[in-house]
Parts: structure tokens; sequence; C-alpha cells
């Protein structure tokens, strides 16, 4: 008897622990939600952006075998409605079409200026070069990258971009994907969603830790006194958020949401071709400062452990007050955020499918870390 009770004694503490971890966790959340999440939307920083700001901005595309792409979206990039502004675009290595449609464009774009990469055999590199040389090439002191895949929303992109130069040297943009009617496109088009509110609501804290190379602005001499992207020179990836980690800070970095300045590309097709990006995207995780690190894992530790002790501690107390109160006050918190985020970002389709997407993402993470490695170095 007295050996069944000591038992009794044991589990209802581990029991009680695994309770108190689990409103750790939940707690952690909802501050996650309420501290940073809400901040893109619902905390008013002072005005940034006065509409007056009419530098003259040069765009920087690097291209490897794109010509589809630039038949495509190109035109959106060059018909912008902006008072001076140039379009460099380097032409990486390509093996298709590339140099005619870029020589097709230039007789009736004039803005248009271009440069090629050889392909000797020899020379391995990444996009950083291509990168490097256009800003380099670049005659005006406000840079704005995207890709070649990719399409502006309209033709005030440029301008709601730029205007957040009156007070600031580095603009985060959204980059978002394409709406298609598969089950992949909607996990990458939330997983892009979720990754954009994390690094504008940590840019708009104080603490901005990465950008996309797919609309991303900044100062050219932030570029040149960094010595560019030369500390990571090696890696496949970085170009975008390696280099931000390094120069962005509380005071010169920020948000860009205006819907006008949105910028879409396609998204992968398959999970095989969306996990080998995910992987090569991780490579450059350990890289962040220790404070981003800290903060980007205890999000995800903290939201692995509220899913496993809900889970583990549903059947024996879906009656106690404190286990109810938590989770529902996390749900709700996140729900409200992430529909509202949906709606804010202009992504349809996956509303419903928040919770299943917010369970599974980690795993999937997880997996894609463990199963796609991606060479570190080129």
């Amino acid at each position: 008897m007295d050996s069944f009770y000591h038992f009794f004694l044991i589990g209802h503490n581990i029991k009680l622990l695994m309770l108190y971890i689990f409103i750790g966790s939940a707690s952690i959340q909802i501050f996650y939600y309420l501290f940073f999440y809400a901040r893109v939307f619902f905390f008013k920083n002072k005005k940034e952006t006065s509409n007056t700001f009419s530098e003259p901005v040069s765009i920087i595309i690097s291209a490897h075998n794109e010509a589809e792409n630039l038949k495509h979206y190109l035109t959106y990039i060059l018909e912008q409605d902006y008072p001076e502004f140039e379009v460099i675009l380097i032409n990486d290595r390509s093996g298709d079409e590339t140099e005619t449609i870029i020589a097709n464009y230039k007789e009736k774009y004039p803005h248009l200026r271009s440069s090629f990469i050889k392909d000797n055999g020899k020379l391995k590199h990444g996009k950083k070069l291509a990168i490097t040389l256009g800003i380099k090439a670049s005659k005006y002191d406000y840079i704005l990258l995207t890709d070649a895949d990719c399409k502006p929303v309209s033709n005030q992109w440029i301008k709601e971009s730029v205007q957040h130069f009156n007070s600031k040297d580095i603009v985060l943009g959204y980059g978002p994907y394409f709406t298609k009617k598969t089950f992949i496109n909607k996990i990458i088009r939330f997983d892009t969603l979720f990754i954009a509110l994390q690094y504008m609501s940590f840019s708009k804290a104080g603490v901005p830790y990465m950008g996309i190379g797919r609309n991303l602005a900044y100062k050219k001499d932030l570029f040149i006194k960094n010595r560019g992207l030369a500390s990571h020179a090696s890696l496949r990836s970085g170009d975008d958020d390696l280099f931000i980690n390094e120069v962005a800070n509380s005071k010169n970095t920020s948000i860009s949401i205006n819907e006008k300045a949105f910028v879409y590309s396609n998204p992968e097709e398959n999970f095989s071709d969306w996990a080998w990006q995910k992987g090569r995207h991780f490579t450059t995780f350990n890289r962040y400062k220790k404070l981003h690190l800290f903060l980007i894992s205890t999000e995800i530790y903290s939201r692995i452990l509220f899913y496993i002790l809900l889970i583990a501690l549903a059947p024996s107390l879906y009656s106690n007050y404190l286990f109810i109160g938590f989770a529902s006050t996390r749900f709700v918190i996140q729900i409200t955020i992430l529909l509202y985020s949906t709606y804010f970002y202009k992504e349809k389709g996956i509303g419903l499918l928040i919770l299943l997407f917010d369970f599974i993402l980690p795993i999937l993470n997880l997996f894609i870390y463990l199963r796609y490695p991606t060479p570190k170095r080129l």
C-alpha cells in the first residue's frame, strides 16, 4: 500500500511539473505574439515615411538562366512610377537566351544597364558575386534588390519602399509567393508569412536580424563600409539575411508593409524542391548574432513544448482551470493575430489551416534540417 502511494505521489509530482512547464511554454508563446508579432499591425511607431523622398535609386537583379522569367516580369520593374531610377541586370553565366532578352529590353528602356559573368568552368561562386558587381556598378546611393523571377504588385513598389530612407538606412520588404491550388503551396505561403511576421516584428521591436533578397533596400555606403558580403562569401546563402544580421540595428532599420510594395514570385512546386531550398537557408542560421539565435530558438522550442504537453496532459487535465486557461488564451491570441496577418498580407486560402501549419512546421523544419543538408561552402 505504501509502495502504491509512493508511486502515486511520484506520478502526481511529474504531472504537476509537466503542467508548470506547459504554463511556462504557453506564457512564452503569448509573450511572443503580444510583444513581437502584434507589433507589426497594432503598435504604431512614429511616422517614418512622408512621401517626399525622391532620390535616384539603383535596382540590382542577378539572373542565371532566367530568360522566361525576364520575359514575364522585367517590364513591371522597368515601368515603375518613380522620377529617376536605373535597373542593373547581371547575367550570371546563363546558358539560355537571357543575354538576348536583355539586349531586346535595352533597346526600349535606356535606364536598363547590364553586365555579365562569363562561365570559364573554373570560377565557383553564388549569387553574391553578381550582387556585388551590380552594386559597385550602380550610379546611385540607394540600392533596391529583387530577383529575376519577381513581380512587383504595383508600379508604386519603388516609391513606397524608399520613403523609409527619410529616416533609415535599411528597408525590409515582404516577398509573398503566388497562390496556387496545392497543399504544398499553402504550406510554403504560411511559412513565408510567419517568417515575415518574425523578422518584421523583431525589427520594430529594435532587434532586426534578417531580410529577404526578393524585396530589400539599403544605402550603398552601408554595403561598402561593411566590405559587402566578404565575411560570408564562401557560403552559398546569406546575401540577404547574413548581411542584414551584420549591419542592421535598432536605429537604422525600417519595414515596408504597404501592399503596393509587395513583390511576388513563384514558389517551388513540390516538397523536395522546397525542402532543398529551406535546407540551404538553414546553413546561415548558426551565424546569426547570439541574441537573435536565442530569440528564434526560444520561440521554436516553446512552441514544440506547448504542443507536446498539450497532447500529453489533455486526457487527464481537460477540466483543470490552469491548463484550460493558458491553452485557450494562447490559441485565442495566436488565431487572432495570425488570421489578421493573412488578411493584412493578402494571403488567401490558408486562414483555416493556420493551427495545422503551426503544429507541423517545426516537425517539417527538423526533418528538412536532418534530411536535406546542403553544402555550406562553394
